[in-house]
Parts: C-alpha cells; structure tokens; sequence
C-alpha cells in the first residue's frame, strides 16, 4: 500500500509540475509562433501540445539522470553528459512534432513545421539559459 501512494504521489507531482513547465513554455512558445504565422494561434492546444512535450521531457531528463547516476545535486556535470545531449535532441524533435501536429491557427490550417521549429528553439534557448545560470 506505502508503494502504491509512493506511486500516485510521484505522478501527481510529475502532472504538476509538468502543467507548470507548459505554462511557461506556452507563454514563450504562443507569440513566437503567432509572430512566425502572422495569424492567431489557438492557445489551448499550444498548451496542449507544449504539456505533452514537457511530461515526455521531464521522463527523458529523469530516465538519463538515473542512467548517469546524478540524480541529486549538483547537477552541472549531468549538463555536460552526451546522453543528455542526445535526449534533448530527441526531445526538441518530439516538441517540434507536437507542436506542429497539435496546434492549428484560427482558420483551422495547421502551423508550418518551421514555426514550430523556431517555437521550440525560443523554448529551448530560454530554458538553456536557466539551467545554466541555476546549475552553475
């Protein structure tokens, strides 16, 4: 019964601070690619798609830490871990998929795939540039 509600709590808190994660992404991501098309972008399912973009990078970020073994503080050398440059990777190819896949403009054609390329590197250099002040 403890594993179970170990369980449920560790999701709960990955659900929470996944929604947090999006919001600030959706917050960087939305006017970018408002910007990028030159027409409104619903905002809900840039939010839609930066959650599931977010919660599939938390499990890639949390799956490397475990494999490297540096799953306490300080987490400067995880940063320059090649398998977390891999993961990355692979997680802005999923964020740019997501977006590009989820988020339609308001006369219901879908974005081009450079703006959520450019979405995602706006993320990303925002996010890089936190971590790295925060880790060092």
């Amino acid at each position: 019964m403890q594993n179970l509600l170990a369980l449920l709590s560790a999701l709960l808190w990955w659900v929470l601070y996944g929604s947090i994660g999006a919001l600030l992404a959706t917050l960087v991501a939305w006017p970018v690619l408002r910007w990028s098309e030159r027409a409104n972008v619903v905002f809900n399912r840039v939010y839609l798609a930066c959650l599931a973009w977010t919660l599939l990078g938390m499990l890639l970020i949390a799956a490397v830490a475990a494999y490297e073994g540096h799953l306490q503080p300080p987490y400067a050398p995880l940063l320059s871990s090649g398998a977390l440059r891999l993961a990355l990777v692979v997680d802005m190819l999923a964020g740019a998929l997501l977006l590009w896949r989820l988020t339609p403009r308001l006369d219901a054609r879908r974005i081009r795939p450079t703006s959520a390329c450019m979405a995602v590197a706006a993320v990303m250099a925002i996010a890089f540039g936190l971590a790295t002040s925060l880790a060092g």
